[in-house]
């Protein structure tokens, strides 16, 4: 296809207007819409893998999107009445065909290179750690793209119909919505029996992805892999049902997506923990001494460090041997619901906790506290509680100086905690310093378990 060619098709088809509704409608939902993907480590703008990922989700609707979009584009000719003429040319069906889809392909995938462009450039701005582990990513979500424009188009030529498109559109939809819903999840318990669901292998023939919890997860090589040879079939699918001219031929057509989605389905994972794995290499450890974060948070050292280093000396003061020696980023990918699992000498972290959003002297007391009670929400949940209190105490034990805590939830919650952390302070002081100790390695036991109440322990059982 020359250019002469391209520029004449562009101004006669739809495909400037899809590829101007793609980006426009995605920078829209991004930038005015208040969600997940707009705060903490895990913002579209923060690391290279999480834009590709949340790009990605935005394919839920993108995609049907597309699909309508390119349907609409395959009635031209039976809008124009030009079809029986075309047929008596000599130019090949499948010259016209590759032109017509080659144009809308072109402005899709265009489309979606500038929107991971604008997000790209914030990224550049925001993140030391620069890698190519995000591209698979983006090329499949630009290729689903392409792929349902030419399959929306392959059945619009074989269902010459003003109502195709809508239909079509709104079919893809739901199967979005039920990749993401019903069919495409799994019905679970975690280990402590709460209710959960994760996505199946069937979830995978989507194009739109999970919500990002964890910047420091990707997808496996045998999703990238699964996924592009589905898409391939729906393109290939899609093609042929441009070129063909007879029922005969049009049935024919279904072969290259019957086939892509059975061998896609031989090489996608079926474990939810091969689909959505650690990156490795994102999860690399750089250290300062003790403390030590990922090579994706690795900007964040330097202020970490001598707050990490000031807490660890605290904690072996007032603990003894019972003190962690180093601090270190949780890098552990556990599923939605499931309990966290803590280390009695090892301080995990979380960037997206709020206690660790903490600044100065805060940070340092905030280190203390996931050092004493980290914390046993269940994975992906947050709540308010016992934990509170006892953590609240906890540190001033360690200080020597009763005061709240950073990042501990409303107003409201805040003095309610502190409340009931002053009526605890108070017995706990009057102990002798041998059964204080005691109480509080009592008390990280069961938080660092989290098989038992901290609150309980700490108080004796006071407080039932």
């Amino acid at each position: 296809m020359n250019t002469r060619v391209l520029r004449t098709k562009l101004k006669r088809s739809v495909a400037p207007w899809a590829g101007s509704v793609v980006l426009t409608s995605a920078l829209a939902f991004l930038y005015l819409v208040d969600g997940e993907w707009r705060r903490g480590s895990t913002a579209w703008t923060a690391q290279w893998t999480s834009l590709a990922l949340w790009t990605r989700t935005l394919l839920f609707y993108l995609w049907p999107l597309a699909v309508g979009l390119g349907a609409s584009q395959g009635l031209r000719d039976h809008r124009s009445n030009m079809s029986e003429l075309l047929t008596t040319t000599s130019r090949p069906a499948w010259h016209r065909a590759a032109t017509l889809a080659g144009t809308t392909a072109i402005t899709l995938a265009s489309a979606f290179a500038l929107l991971v462009l604008v997000g790209g450039v914030q990224v550049l701005a925001n993140a030391e750690y620069t890698h190519l582990g995000w591209l698979p990513i983006s090329l499949v979500g630009a290729l689903s793209l392409v792929a349902g424009a030419v399959l929306g188009m392959g059945a619009a030529r074989a269902l010459p119909s003003v109502l195709t498109p809508p239909l079509l559109a709104m079919g893809a939809f739901a199967f979005t919505a039920v990749m993401h819903m019903s069919l495409g999840r799994t019905e679970t318990d975690t280990a402590v029996g709460i209710p959960s669901t994760e996505p199946n292998q069937i979830s995978l023939l989507s194009p739109a992805v999970d919500e990002v919890r964890d910047a420091l997860v990707t997808l496996s090589a045998s999703v990238h892999v699964g996924q592009t040879i589905w898409l391939l079939g729906l393109a290939a699918t899609g093609f042929a049902l441009l070129v063909a001219a007879t029922p005969r031929t049009r049935l024919l057509a279904l072969t290259p997506v019957l086939a892509g989605a059975a061998v896609a389905l031989l090489v996608l994972p079926s474990d939810p923990r091969r689909m959505y794995v650690l990156d490795k290499a994102a999860a690399e450890l750089v250290c300062d001494g003790p403390v030590c974060v990922t090579r994706t948070h690795q900007a964040r050292l330097a202020d970490l460090a001598p707050h990490g280093k000031k807490a660890l000396r605290l904690l072996h003061g007032a603990l003894g041997s019972q003190a962690p020696v180093s601090v270190r980023e949780n890098t552990a990918v556990q599923p939605e619901g499931s309990m966290p699992r803590w280390s009695s000498k090892t301080v995990l972290i979380d960037f997206d906790d709020d206690i660790i959003a903490a600044k100065g002297e805060e940070l340092t007391r905030a280190l203390i506290a996931k050092g004493m009670v980290p914390g046993c929400s269940p994975v992906g949940w947050s709540g308010a509680g016992g934990e509170d209190v006892a953590r609240t105490v906890a540190v001033g034990w360690v200080l020597g100086d009763l005061n709240p805590m950073p990042g501990q939830g409303a107003p409201n919650v805040r003095r309610e905690v502190g409340t009931q952390a002053r009526g605890v302070w108070k017995d706990l002081e009057v102990l002798p310093r041998a059964k204080q100790l005691q109480r509080i390695n009592a008390m990280r036991a069961n938080a660092l378990s989290c098989r038992g109440d901290a609150l309980d322990a700490l108080t004796g059982g006071a407080y039932r």
